[in-house]
């Protein structure tokens, strides 16, 4: 195993919907939906002390959120108060009866538990199937219009029935390390790769290294904003990977104090490696204003050397920047 991923605890789960209505239309990003009606579903279930954490993360949608359950113009910056990825795989907005809808749910360091996926987050999807809420109904909306048609745990490379044809397996307990089982993030690869695509919106917080501050003009500062440097990739991976320590409030510094010798002097040499690898060219332009996210695009590097692709593949697995929760921070490199 590649020392750096050993403290990642993370349960990916590939969840299929079969659409059941005769027409659904789903919005510009379905995630901040599945967000917003499964937490309310799993606030409504659970007893009042428990639901108060649910219903506190949730309050930020009240304020946001249109008469008839409208979502608003602007996602707020909501999530859940356990620590999951809602990441729906791009495709298309018009499904029609026995279409299917993939998206994935990736429970991550302390809530990578499948027993809250159970108790929890299933039943909300059971229930968010056959609802006749008024809160989530309007015209050809999914909510409602829609099978459970089968889940899979990720074992590496590969996915695992975990809910087949409707049917739950009972004795399937996926675990938080399976996720890296067989992936091999090979530094050897003989692949050339240059150019990263951004399957969802991003928004890269400033990473201390002078790389985000006032520039000579606000054209290059917003050029700089819209197609992040390598560099910055790999430290957006490092503030990231403070969820994975022992308790709260973590910071780089402690991610940096947790790796062995030969582990700091491996991801230094990947940081100076980076540097000088600027970018080309770039298609990176603004979201649109009703989704989470601030860019999104593509981007082509002058290379991207075989050093450095371990940690760009383990960064689109565990997405950076800000509101991974809706599945904001991933992408492709080729």
């Amino acid at each position: 195993m590649w020392p750096f991923i050993r403290p990642i605890n993370l349960i990916r789960y590939l969840v299929v919907w079969q659409v059941n209505g005769p027409l659904v239309w789903l919005p510009r990003d379905l995630s901040p939906e599945i967000s917003l009606v499964l937490g309310t579903i799993v606030a409504d279930r659970l007893p009042t002390s428990r639901a108060r954490h649910w219903n506190k993360t949730l309050a930020p949608w009240g304020k946001k959120q249109g008469a008839g359950g409208k979502m608003p113009k602007t996602i707020p910056d909501a999530s859940w108060p356990i620590e999951v990825v809602l990441f729906v795989y791009p495709g298309k907005r018009t499904y029609g009866q026995g279409e299917l809808i993939l998206w994935e749910l990736k429970l991550m360091g302390e809530s990578a538990d499948h027993g809250l996926f159970l108790e929890l987050i299933l039943p909300a999807m059971e229930e968010a199937a056959t609802t006749t809420d008024s809160r989530w109904h309007r015209k050809h909306n999914l909510w409602g219009q829609f099978d459970i048609h089968s889940v899979y745990a990720a074992r590496g490379p590969r996915w695992e029935p975990v809910v087949r044809e409707g049917r739950l397996d009972l004795d399937y307990r996926p675990t938080p390390a399976q996720w890296a089982d067989g992936l091999t993030f090979d530094v050897k690869s003989k692949r050339l790769f240059d150019h990263v695509a951004w399957l969802t919106a991003f928004d890269l917080p400033a990473t201390g290294n002078g790389e985000n501050k006032a520039s000579a003009s606000s054209r290059r500062k917003a050029s700089a904003d819209r197609a992040p440097t390598l560099q910055r990739i790999l430290a957006s991976l490092v503030a990231r990977m403070t969820l994975f320590l022992p308790g709260k409030y973590n910071t780089p510094d402690d991610v940096w104090d947790s790796l062995s010798e030969g582990e700091v002097s491996r991801l230094q040499a990947a940081m100076e490696q980076a540097a000088p690898l600027s970018v080309r060219q770039h298609d990176i332009h603004r979201a649109s204003r009703d989704a989470p996210g601030r860019w999104i695009g593509t981007q082509t590097f002058l290379s991207i050397l075989p050093p450095l692709v371990p940690y760009l593949e383990l960064a689109s697995i565990l997405h950076i920047g800000r509101q991974t929760h809706f599945g904001c921070g991933t992408f492709a490199i080729s």
